[in-house]
C-alpha cells in the first residue's frame, strides 16, 4: 500500500447531517498534500449496531468496501469513528475467524469480488498525527489558535477496542494535534466517556444525561470549545444543549467543532471551506475572539 494516498470512505452521515466534517476533511487533506480520492461505489459500513444483529451480513457490508479499496491498491481512511470501528473490526474478525471469512468471501465472490485482507483501515486523525507529523502540521499553521482552551473529546470508539490509534482509556492523540495548532488542551477527564450514541433516539432522557455530563465537564475544565472526531458525537453534543440546560438548570452552551475545522482555521482556510456557518453553536464568535473574523 502506498504512503500518503488513501481511498477515502466518507460514510453515510457525512453526506447529509455532517457535511461540514466532510468539507473540512477534504480541504485540510488538500493543504497537507494527502491524496484521498473518494472510494467509488462505496456502501454503508453496516454501522456498529448491525454487528449485534447479524455479524455475517454486517461483515459482508463492511468487507465490500475493503475489497473495493484493495482493488485500487490503497488503504482505507475515514473520519467517522463508527465507520472506523465497523470497518476495522471486520478486518480483525476476518483475519481471526476462518468460518466468518469463508462466509464473507462466498458472498463477495457471488458479486464478482474478492478480499485478500491487505487493506489497513485508518482514521484521518491518526494519519495526520502519525504520518504527517508535528513538524509538517506546524509548518502549515498561518493563523495560530492562540492558546484556545479546547476539550478534546475522543469518544468511546476511536481508540477501542484494539488501541491501534492510542491508549484505549487515556488517549492524547487529539490533544497533541490541537497543541500543534497553537491551542491549549483543557483538562477533560471524560474524553473517552460515551456521549449516549443512539440512545438519543431510543432513550432520550438517558442520552441527554450522558451528554450533559460531558458538556459540563468540558466547561468545568475551562474549555471554550469541544473538539470531536465523530459525527454522531458532534450532533449529540451540539444539538441538545438547550434541552439539557433546561433539565439541569445549568448553562451547557459551548461550541462543538470537528478537529478538522480547527485545523482548517489554523491553516488559513475560510468559513465556507469549513462550513462554519452550519454550526448550531457560535463558532464564528469563538474564532473572531482569536483576533480574526471567519
Amino acid at each position: 500500500m502506498s504512503g500518503r494516498a488513501f481511498s477515502y470512505f466518507p460514510g453515510c452521515s457525512l453526506e447529509c447531517s455532517n457535511r461540514a466534517y466532510d468539507a473540512s476533511t477534504r480541504n485540510v487533506a488538500a493543504v497537507l498534500g494527502i491524496q484521498m480520492p473518494e472510494l467509488e461505489d462505496w456502501n454503508c459500513c453496516g454501522a456498529t449496531a448491525y454487528f449485534g444483529v447479524d455479524e455475517a451480513r454486517a461483515g459482508v457490508m463492511a468487507a465490500r468496501n475493503l475489497a473495493l479499496a484493495e482493488a485500487r491498491g490503497h488503504d482505507l481512511v475515514t473520519v467517522c469513528s463508527g465507520c472506523y470501528l465497523a470497518l476495522g473490526k471486520t478486518n480483525h474478525r476476518l483475519a481471526e475467524d476462518a468460518d466468518l471469512r469463508r462466509d464473507v468471501q462466498q458472498a463477495l465472490r457471488a458479486g464478482g469480488m474478492d478480499y485478500r485482507g491487505t487493506v489497513t483501515v485508518r482514521h484521518f486523525l491518526d494519519v495526520v498525527v502519525r504520518d504527517v507529523g508535528e513538524e509538517a502540521v506546524r509548518r502549515h499553521v498561518v493563523r495560530p489558535l492562540q492558546g484556545l482552551p479546547v476539550a478534546c473529546y475522543h469518544g468511546c470508539q476511536l481508540s477501542r477496542p484494539h488501541g491501534e490509534i492510542d491508549d484505549p482509556e487515556f488517549p492524547d492523540v487529539m490533544d497533541r494535534l490541537v497543541g500543534w495548532l497553537g491551542a491549549a488542551p483543557a483538562p477533560f477527564p471524560l474524553k473517552t466517556r460515551c456521549c449516549g450514541g443512539m440512545l438519543m433516539t431510543t432513550q432520550p432522557g438517558l442520552g441527554r444525561e450522558m451528554t450533559g455530563k460531558l458538556l459540563l465537564a468540558a466547561k468545568a475544565g475551562g474549555a471554550h470549545c469541544v473538539a470531536t472526531a465523530c459525527p454522531l458525537c458532534q450532533v449529540n453534543l451540539e444539538a441538545y444543549q438547550r434541552a439539557i440546560g433546561r433539565e439541569r438548570g445549568e448553562d451547557c452552551r459551548i461550541p462543538v467543532l470537528y478537529f478538522t475545522q480547527l485545523m482548517g482555521w489554523a491553516f488559513g482556510l475560510g468559513s465556507g471551506d469549513l462550513r462554519l456557518e452550519e454550526a448550531l453553536t457560535p463558532a464564528r464568535e469563538l474564532l473572531a475572539g482569536l483576533g480574526a473574523t471567519p
